[in-house]
């Protein structure tokens, strides 16, 4: 047990090596933070939006997945747009990212709908820390054993770049299309000896892949309104593996929500919610992981917390005089 556990977290985090795995976080209620990975999306509500999210991921697995974000956007008209903010902290055993941006999205009117194009623009920080042992029974070399070597840590910081575009018909439909981490940095770290008293020398680097992500989805309204279905779908790339998600959500008078998000191979999460007249809204998720992973965990919660406010434009004032009442 302890080896299988070893050998996912070298997997996943690639302490001794380079790392080609997915990076960013994912989450199963994405539909409701698409300024996470899409900054184009930036004030096409016509809201000032806060959204929280906590992800806690395989419940009772030693080093499981940890993801908490903040986003922020609102339309600014002087602009021609919006602006955006995202930060997100993503821990998974001694691999540490944290991840701020700044966005903002030009907004081109198309008859009843807007096409948006965003930029983003912030800091990565990668921090991966040598402080861990790996099971006596995993006797290889080239993996670094603190006890005994003093394996060293990497702590980075990189600037981090997005592109997107995104289509929308207010409370009707979306689609998007973006990329994160464009920089596409290599971070180097230090230069270390093998594990378990090994002489062979290892370099801890992490290359920061760039992520492709398609979202879309499409709201049928019935009983004027009263009662909506929302099919969404999200794909997510780094171009070696690619990720679908495909989630159905129903609503009934504009308040209470539930679905169900599948993710291929992975897993399927059943979600509920409700919102507010006030323009705030709480979900929450469960993922039951249908991969082999099952059993060692208890699955997987998250959390999430919005309020947008819309603010009322102010009546325009006019005058006039009457041309049958002059004045000398």
């Amino acid at each position: 047990m302890r080896k299988t556990l070893t050998k996912l977290a070298v997997a996943v985090t690639g302490l001794f090596s380079v790392a080609y795995a997915q990076q960013d976080p994912q989450f199963t209620q994405f539909m409701h933070v698409k300024q996470a990975y899409n900054s184009a999306q930036a004030g096409t509500n016509g809201a000032m939006c806060f959204n929280g999210m906590f992800r806690q991921q395989w419940v009772s697995f030693p080093g499981a997945p940890r993801t908490g974000l903040f986003t922020f956007d609102m339309p600014v008209e002087v602009l021609h747009g919006g602006v955006g903010l995202f930060i997100a902290n993503d821990q998974l055993g001694n691999d540490n990212t944290t991840m701020a941006r700044a966005a903002y999205s030009f907004h081109i009117p198309i008859n009843t709908g807007k096409l948006a194009i965003g930029l983003d623009a912030g800091i990565l920080q990668k921090r991966i820390s040598g402080n861990w042992t790996p099971p006596q029974t995993l006797n290889d070399p080239s993996i670094p054993n603190n006890t005994t070597t003093g394996a060293p840590n990497l702590n980075k910081l990189s600037p981090d770049f997005g592109f997107s575009l995104y289509y929308t018909v207010p409370n009707k439909m979306y689609v998007g299309l973006s990329t994160t981490h464009l920089a596409g940095q290599d971070l180097k770290g230090a230069t270390g000896q093998g594990g378990n008293g090994g002489t062979n020398q290892y370099k801890l680097s992490f290359d920061i892949a760039r992520h492709y992500y398609a979202i879309a989805g499409y709201t049928f309204s019935f009983d004027a309104g009263t009662h909506k279905v929302t099919p969404n779908i999200k794909v997510k790339s780094d171009g070696a593996a690619t990720i679908l998600d495909v989630n159905a959500t129903y609503m009934w008078n504009n308040m209470v929500w539930v679905g169900a998000t599948y993710r291929v191979q992975d897993a399927v999460a059943p979600m509920l919610g409700m919102m507010t007249k006030f323009g705030l809204k709480v979900g929450y998720s469960y993922d039951l992981t249908l991969s082999k992973i099952n059993g060692y965990s208890s699955g997987t919660h998250e959390i999430m917390l919005g309020y947008c406010f819309k603010s009322a434009k102010p009546p325009k004032v006019s005058s006039h005089t009457n041309v049958r009442f002059l004045e000398d």
